[in-house]
């Protein structure tokens, strides 16, 4: 098969894999890494150009060759909440029916595409397409049920998030280099099962079982990457918050009348090159969900949701820190690993609407290959990651009487090729 052929073969399968790409969480609602290589290093290697291709540092691309990259992952996700306890009865209170409850839809599809071209010795051109993450919840009951509204199942939300990136990248002298990515991205979300809250909404008509709504929005994001000695590679990035179009279906859900942009986050990392064959990458990450009211509000009865000012999940800013080792076995074979560790996003004092949206998930180990398949250096590349089960409870903070577990476990598979 040509080369121009097989290119075109692959935009076209990633394409409409893109079609049944759903949402998941690892870091929050981002993914743990974009792209093979890093997922099989837990998402370290801000530092290390080879990490680069698919959203990552964008300094990083003056440093690879010409290059294209496809790969699809499957993730499942298991996520379940638990209420203990009856409901009081109390006056204004919103107690929940008590038992466990475990989400459907357990796997989904998540593909991603990235190409480099070097314009000269000093500079270079990349792309990325890749789904970054977002929230999925199908609960088979009327999780928030009411007498004072006709309430349907399921009950669940599906937020699923699509970015495209245009990077340049140019070298300051051997060593050192600056990028800068434009950022393209479209939002498709969707709610149901909400009716309880009618009467805690600005417009009970944009609040749940709208059909899927879009979004459009735009952001930038800028990266240094430099050797600061034969062995030592220092890398930072910033995205900034991604400026999205309203929700308008669901403008009495989110606030602000259906604002829901993405946040800015800042990752620096190391990279130290013990040997030729082996080196270790150690990256420090903050997912800044203070910056979206939608995110970050607490839930409040005085607060309408859609409003301004409006309720939302409650969700605080995420350090991340990670640990991630690539060893090169020979020329043929590379091996990676890594390791996760993420604040947690969730206050136990916001359980209730955290129901939809439980991603809790702090700890994840990942590992992974690349196998080199012929003289042109076309590569197949392998990983896998595990998130062990996760929870937060705390008091249902509209009946203080229950108690709200929330749990969440997950893994990942990914395969990639390279050419």
């Amino acid at each position: 098969m040509k080369k121009s052929v097989r290119l075109h073969f692959t935009i076209g399968l990633v394409i409409s894999l893109f079609t049944l790409q759903n949402s998941f969480a690892t870091d929050g609602y981002f993914s743990l890494g974009y792209g093979t290589k890093n997922k099989g290093m837990a998402g370290a290697g801000v530092a290390l150009p080879s990490t680069s291709l698919i959203n990552g540092n964008p300094a990083g691309h003056v440093f690879l060759r010409k290059e294209f990259s496809v790969g699809v992952a499957v993730f499942s996700p298991s996520r379940q909440y638990t209420i203990s306890g009856n409901p009081s009865g109390a006056e204004g209170s919103f107690g929940l029916m008590p038992g466990t409850v475990k989400s459907d839809k357990p796997a989904f599809l998540i593909p991603s595409l990235g190409g480099n071209w070097m314009i000269n010795k000093t500079s270079a051109f990349g792309f990325s397409v890749y789904g970054n993450g977002g929230m999925n919840t199908s609960y088979p009951t009327k999780t928030f049920d009411s007498p004072m509204a006709e309430v349907t199942s399921p009950t669940g939300i599906n937020l699923s998030q699509l970015f495209a990136e245009l990077s340049y990248s140019v070298k300051l002298g051997k060593n050192h280099a600056f990028g800068f990515s434009a950022i393209g991205a479209y939002q498709m979300f969707k709610a149901e099962g909400l009716q309880a809250f009618m009467g805690m909404t600005s417009d009970p008509t944009k609040l749940t079982n709208n059909g899927t709504d879009n979004s459009l929005g735009y952001g930038l994001k800028i990266g240094y990457l430099g050797k600061l000695g034969d062995n030592l590679s220092v890398g930072a990035k910033y995205q900034s918050k991604v400026f999205m179009s309203e929700f308008k279906e669901y403008a009495g859900l989110f606030a602000e009348q259906g604002d829901f942009d993405i946040p800015s986050s800042w990752t620096v990392g190391l990279a130290y090159e013990f040997s030729r064959e082996f080196t270790l990458a150690f990256d420090v990450k903050q997912i800044r969900y203070t910056d979206v009211k939608s995110v970050s509000n607490l839930l409040s009865d005085v607060s309408p949701l859609g409003a301004d000012d409006g309720s939302g999940f409650g969700w605080q800013n995420m350090m991340i820190f990670k640990l991630g080792m690539e060893y090169k076995y020979n020329r043929d074979w590379t091996w990676r690993g890594g390791y996760s560790y993420g604040t947690q996003p969730i206050p136990s004092e916001q359980m209730m609407f955290n129901i939809l949206a439980p991603g809790v998930s702090k700890h994840h180990a990942a590992a992974g290959f690349s196998r080199v398949l012929n003289r042109q250096g076309n590569a197949i590349h392998f990983a896998a990651s595990y998130s062990p089960t996760a929870s937060v409870s705390g008091k249902n903070n509209m009946d203080p009487a229950q108690t709200i577990e929330l749990k969440m476990s997950q893994f990942e598979l990914e395969l990639g090729f390279s050419f």
